[in-house]
């Protein structure tokens, strides 16, 4: 009687794997030179048995039928099937003598009416085994979702924490990936930079290979970079750091919306342009480039003026001048001084107030999101595309109350103390009252 050897693997975990396929060729090898098996060939599959349709295993059964050999040499019964299907070709050659014997070094098998009942209850293990493993995948999947836990392979800047099963800050990547977003947020570089800038800060993808213009546009519009991700269609809440906030993310997609349409350029810029009037007779002044030059103009539209043109140099020489006179008399800075402490007072209660009532707003979020999940497992009118859209918008708008205050509270009270610093010269904390104020001053 002659057999096939036939030895298969999964793709699930490549190394794993490849040295499994090794094992079983030595094993079955042995195990037919001990029984004096005669091996017609050795067959090998990369493919996974939890569905029909593989090449090489249906081939061997095709030869199998053309009379190449009457039997199977195999590590197990699930190395043949884990369906239904593959599993009833197996039983049906058996009945009709294709197929003669079996052997496992790890089952018993006889070609009998035990030996088949047998051999169906082994494939069912084995697609009870496939099945309850992908319901236990399904399920974690499930739990991490509810925590906010990415449950795939972590994104450029993030690594897979194999040891807690979460995802962490890749510390080194995190900076480098922030800064395309920032880039791309000012208008001024397209994906092709982006994409040169991480070529030239050696950020490649994890195979190695250099990044597309297609995944960098991709990068830039993972959500998953300012907290939140999609996974199957719904959208979550991260429990992990972001790298970046949710104002920039929003300019960098407002950026991408709007390359590509055509943007009014101006033809000159000018540094005065619309801050001043013509003290005559109170028109706006204009500017215009003559030979390389800026020259400022009143724009006479109301009545006919005298007043001539100014080169900007002059222009900057005068508000100079007149700049420099502007001084504050010591006797006033006791009564200003004072009055920044009141407003810093008040800063603070009204500040308080604010972030109260942010807090309310998000927790107002947070029960609607409450309700919306349980009029939907309810089914209470409403279906899986409204609960999505209602689900994003009101995920969108908690995460901007969060990002407000955030924001409050790392700029708080900054322009009255900058950098936190409480013992700030005089001179400083009048400058920014003033700063604050709009009003220019020079000590």
């Amino acid at each position: 009687m002659k057999y096939f050897i036939y030895t298969r693997k999964s793709t699930d975990s490549e190394e794993r794997q490849i040295l499994s396929i090794e094992s079983q060729l030595s094993e079955l090898k042995e195990f037919a030179a001990k029984e004096k098996l005669e091996i017609v060939a050795s067959l090998c599959e990369a493919q996974t048995a939890k569905e029909p349709g593989r090449k090489i295993f249906e081939e061997m059964l095709d030869r199998i039928c053309a009379g190449e050999a009457s039997g199977i040499l195999a590590w197990h019964p699930d190395r043949l099937a884990r369906n239904s299907i593959d599993g009833g070709k197996i039983i049906y050659l058996l009945d009709t003598g294709k197929i003669l014997d079996l052997k496992f070094p790890t089952f018993w098998f006889d070609s009998t009416s035990q030996g088949k009942f047998m051999l169906n209850i082994a494939f069912g293990q084995s697609k009870y085994y496939i099945d309850n493993l992908s319901e236990n995948i399904k399920r974690g999947h499930r739990q991490k979702l509810r925590k906010g836990i990415w449950p795939s392979f972590a994104p450029l800047g993030y690594l897979n924490n194999h040891k807690t099963k979460t995802i962490d800050t890749d510390k080194e990547k995190a900076p480098v990936i922030r800064k395309c977003f920032e880039l791309y947020a000012t208008g001024d570089n397209t994906l092709k930079n982006i994409k040169q800038f991480l070529a030239d800060t050696r950020i490649d993808s994890y195979k190695g290979n250099a990044l597309s213009c297609s995944c960098v546009q991709r990068m830039l519009k993972n959500p998953f970079y300012y907290g939140v991700f999609k996974f199957n269609g719904e959208i979550y809440q991260g429990t992990r750091e972001p790298i970046i906030s949710k104002k920039l993310f929003d300019s960098v997609q407002q950026v991408m919306n709007n390359r590509g349409k055509k943007k009014r350029k101006r033809k000159h810029e000018f540094a005065f342009s619309g801050l001043m009037r013509c003290g005559s007779c109170g028109c706006l002044i204009t500017a215009e480039k003559q030979k390389g030059h800026h020259y400022y103009r009143c724009t006479k539209k109301k009545q006919t003026c005298n007043e001539k043109y100014l080169r900007e140099e002059n222009l900057v020489e005068q508000m100079k001048n007149w700049i420099q006179k502007v001084s504050l008399p010591d006797d006033w800075v006791k009564n200003m001084l004072a009055e920044i402490d009141k407003e810093k007072e008040q800063a603070k209660l009204e500040s308080l107030s604010f972030v109260q009532n942010l807090q309310k707003e998000k927790t107002e979020i947070e029960q609607k999101m409450d309700k919306l999940l349980d009029l939907f497992i309810e089914g209470k009118g409403i279906s899986p595309e409204e609960y999505q859209a209602k689900k994003t918008k009101l995920l969108n708008e908690k995460l901007d109350i969060e990002q407000k205050i955030r924001d409050f509270e790392q700029q708080g009270n900054n322009w009255l103390e900058p950098n936190g610093n409480p013992s700030i010269s005089k001179k400083c904390r009048l400058e920014l009252y003033f700063e604050r104020q709009k009003i220019q001053f020079c000590a």
